[in-house]
């Protein structure tokens, strides 16, 4: 069930009911300018990654600024966003169950489709659903590139997959999904290169032993917020992937140097007690705001430390000195992770010029199968 929208068009910021998730709409937009404007130097294409807005609204400002589509990484997801007219949707992720399948290719009737799989097993499933539904579907070869996590081995044995989803009869090889994750949050731009050039590497021997055989990458998909400059620059990559860049977070704000982005979204949250002197006490605890990378920072306030969250409560140490918050008074917070945090939301509320100017549903949010 839906919360009701804490704000109106045209009321002040800090009237908004809290906690809140809003957007300083300036400050997307500039980054959506941004890195429509990398993408355009660089000469590689923005499939931007929804897992972190989770909503048909963003995913079409996406679009205009450039973007050929979007990622996500469930079904519900590209459900959510092809019912939204979004037009070009990856599932950078595998999809194992035949129902799941099943309602990609319902949709590949509205949007372009794409999934992908890193397993001989997994792509004669998708076969059978497409052949059994008498239709066409994409595939792209996910490799491990050294990030620990789903991938086939780079190189020949994702070489021998590309070749298995080309023969089908009912499906497309679409390219490669090479995404390093966890270097996107590696503190320094040596660790960071030297991660993506290994991740480069990897990648750039699998695109020449498909060719081996014959075939061609369409798609080479990877980045992040924290790394795009590398792939973009490495003349292997053709997509990139990045989300945060749209919004930002605290832990991406302690990579050096960090990603050239402002911070645009915010939880806007409310003082609710401040009992004792250099204490106050906020109505957002983690079920309003994300603590997995840390507690978050409170937005131009040096003087404000976030110290502690329980369910319903955060707790500030103020060193300011006495009265320097007031009750009712509203401070934005930075989450120190900004995708799990707006699944915590229905509702974005975008503010400009300390005015509420847009509000609209989070509209993926909580969608896990």
């Amino acid at each position: 069930m839906l919360q009701r929208p804490p704000a109106e068009p045209g009321m002040s910021e800090a009237d908004i009911d809290t906690p809140a998730l809003i957007i300083d709409l300036d400050a997307m937009e500039s980054n959506l300018d941004r890195m429509a404007a990398f993408c355009r130097t660089s000469g590689v294409r923005l499939r931007a990654h929804a897992k972190t807005h989770k909503s048909p609204v963003i995913a079409h400002w996406q679009i205009a600024h450039g973007a050929v589509g979007q990622c996500v990484q469930k079904t519900a997801e590209a459900e959510v966003l092809a019912w939204g007219g979004v037009g070009d949707i990856l599932v950078s992720n595998e999809v194992v169950s035949t129902r799941k399948l099943a309602r990609l290719a319902a949709l590949s009737k509205m949007s372009k489709i794409a999934v992908c799989a890193d397993n001989a097993a997994v792509i004669d499933q998708i076969e059978a659903l497409a052949e059994s539904r008498a239709i066409r579907m994409t595939v792209l070869v996910e490799i491990d590139v050294s990030g620990g996590r789903c991938g086939v081995g780079a190189g020949e044995p994702a070489a021998v997959l590309a070749t298995r989803i080309a023969r089908s009869r009912h499906l497309t090889f679409g390219g490669l999904q090479a995404y390093q994750g966890g270097a996107q949050h590696l503190r320094t731009e040596e660790e960071r290169s030297e991660a993506i050039g290994r991740a480069v590497a990897k990648t750039a021997d699998t695109i020449a032993a498909i060719r081996r055989q014959n075939l061609e990458c369409a798609i080479v998909g990877g980045a992040g917020t924290g790394t795009f400059s590398h792939e973009a620059a490495s003349g292997v990559y053709t997509e990139l992937q990045a989300g945060s860049y749209l919004f930002m977070d605290a832990d991406y704000a302690r990579n050096r140097p960090a990603p050239p982005f402002q911070q645009s979204l915010f939880v806007l949250s409310t003082v609710m007690s401040a009992a004792r002197d250099g204490i106050a006490v906020l109505d957002c605890g983690h079920k309003g705001v994300a603590v997995d990378s840390g507690l978050p920072l409170v937005h131009a306030r040096q003087d404000i430390e976030f110290t502690s969250a329980s369910d319903e409560h955060g707790a500030l140490v103020v060193r300011s000195g006495p009265g320097s918050l007031a009750i009712g008074e509203t401070l934005r917070l930075v989450p120190g992770h900004c995708d799990p945090t707006v699944d915590r939301y229905d509702w974005y509320v975008g503010v400009r010029g300390g005015h509420v100017e847009t509000v609209f549903p989070v509209a993926a949010r909580g969608m896990m199968q």
